[in-house]
C-alpha cells in the first residue's frame, strides 16, 4: 500500500516562473538555539544547541537604533494567513507563482491551536513534532565566485536538532499530520547574486526553495500545498521543519533554533535567492517587526551587517505574521536548484 502523499508535492506553476518567537525581553550573550524538547509552548524556548554556523560567526548579530516599530504581534493570537496570497505584491500577502492548488495534500486535520471563527492560530500551543535527532554530518558551505556568492549544502541543519520523521502513530502530532517522509542527505548548490539590486518589478515566489538559512537548511515560502498557510497548519518539529517528499527538510519561516533574541539588533539568518538577507531585527523592547512595518515583498531598508561592513540596504526580515520571512523577490532570483 502505498504511503500517502504529503504536503510539499509539488504541482506545475501556473504563473510567471520565477512563521513565532514569544516576546522575550531578556538580553542574550551568546546566541543560543531553542532546540529542545517537542512539546507545546517550548517552540521560541532558550536552548541548549548553538548552531555551528553561527559560532563560525560571532559577529553577526550587530546592534542598531533603527528598529523603532511600536506594535507587536501576540504570538498566542498570530493573524491566520489562509487565501492570503495572490498575483500580485500586497503588504502581509504572498505573491505565489502558483495559484492552483487542486491535489495538494496537508495536514489531516486542524488542531486546537487553530481557531478559525477568530482567524488567527495559537504558536504558544501548537503542538511539535516529537524527537530530537542530531545530525552531526550536516555541512554546507557559503564562497564568493566572482559576482556570485555560491552555497552548497547537504540541507541537514548544522549544528541542531530536528524531530522524528515519519512521524509515528504513537506521537501526538500524528492525529492531526502523518507526514510519512524522511530527512534524507540532499546535494544543493545555489549561485546568488554577491550583490543584489532591485528588478524593475517584483516577483513571485515558487512552491521550491526561496532561499538557504544560516544552518544550512532551505527555505520555503508561507504555503503547504494546498495554499493555507504552512505555519498554522503543518505540525512541525521544534526548530519549525519537517520533510517533503524525496527527504528534503525545509523551514517556512525563520527557524526559532537560529534566531536570537537580543534586542535593538539585527542579525542575517539566511539568504534569498535572489541575494538580499534574510534578518531577525528586533526593537528596544525585543519585538520583531510586524506586516506593517515592512512592504510588500516583507522587507526594508535599514542599516545592516553585510558581507563584514555596516550598510543601509534593502532586506527581508523575519516576522511572527505570515508570510514570515519573502512575500516576493525584491530582486532578481537565481534559477533554483532543482527539485525532487
Amino acid at each position: 500500500m502505498s504511503l500517502p502523499i504529503h504536503p510539499n508535492t509539488f504541482a506545475p506553476v501556473t504563473r510567471r516562473p520565477t512563521r513565532w518567537i514569544g516576546l522575550l525581553l531578556v538580553v542574550v550573550v551568546a546566541v543560543v538555539s531553542p532546540c529542545l524538547l517537542a512539546t507545546p509552548g517550548t517552540v521560541w524556548a532558550t536552548s541548549k544547541h548553538t548552531s555551528a554556523s553561527l559560532t563560525s560567526n560571532p559577529n553577526r548579530t550587530v546592534k542598531v537604533t533603527d528598529n523603532t516599530w511600536t506594535d507587536s504581534t501576540n504570538p498566542a493570537a498570530i493573524p491566520l494567513g489562509d487565501n492570503e496570497y495572490g498575483t500580485a505584491p500586497k503588504v502581509g500577502h504572498l505573491d505565489s507563482c502558483q495559484t492552483n492548488f487542486s491535489g495538494g495534500r496537508g495536514a489531516a486535520s486542524s488542531g486546537a491551536w487553530l481557531s478559525a471563527a477568530a482567524g488567527t492560530w495559537d504558536s504558544d500551543t501548537k503542538l511539535a513534532v516529537e524527537g530530537t535527532v542530531s545530525w552531526k554530518q550536516a555541512t554546507h558551505s557559503v564562497r564568493t565566485l566572482g559576482q556570485f556568492r555560491v552555497i552548497k549544502t547537504d540541507d541537514l541543519p548544522e549544528g541542531q536538532t530536528t524531530g522524528s520523521f515519519p512521524i509515528s502513530p504513537s506521537d501526538p502530532a500524528y492525529q492531526y499530520d502523518q507526514n510519512p517522509n524522511t530527512i534524507e542527505s540532499q546535494n544543493l548548490t545555489y549561485k546568488i547574486p554577491l550583490h543584489p539590486k532591485a528588478a524593475a518589478t517584483p516577483s513571485c515566489t515558487a512552491l521550491g526553495a526561496i532561499g538557504v538559512m544560516d544552518d544550512g537548511v532551505i527555505l520555503l515560502n508561507a504555503l503547504d500545498a494546498l495554499g493555507r498557510d504552512a505555519g498554522a497548519h503543518e505540525v512541525l518539529d521544534h526548530c519549525d521543519g519537517h520533510p517533503m517528499m524525496a527527504g528534503m527538510y525545509h523551514y517556512h519561516s525563520v527557524a526559532p533554533c537560529i534566531a536570537p533574541t537580543t534586542p535593538s539588533s539585527a542579525t542575517l539568518v539566511g539568504y534569498a535567492l535572489d541575494g538580499y538577507g534574510i534578518y531577525v531585527e528586533r526593537n528596544s523592547a525585543g519585538n520583531l517587526p510586524t506586516d506593517a512595518d515592512l512592504d510588500a515583498c516583507h522587507g526594508r531598508t535599514s542599516k545592516v551587517l553585510f558581507d563584514n561592513k555596516m550598510v543601509d540596504m534593502y532586506h527581508y526580515d523575519a516576522t511572527l505574521e505570515y508570510p514570515y520571512t519573502v512575500g516576493c523577490y525584491h530582486g532578481t532570483p537565481s534559477s533554483a536548484a532543482s527539485m525532487p
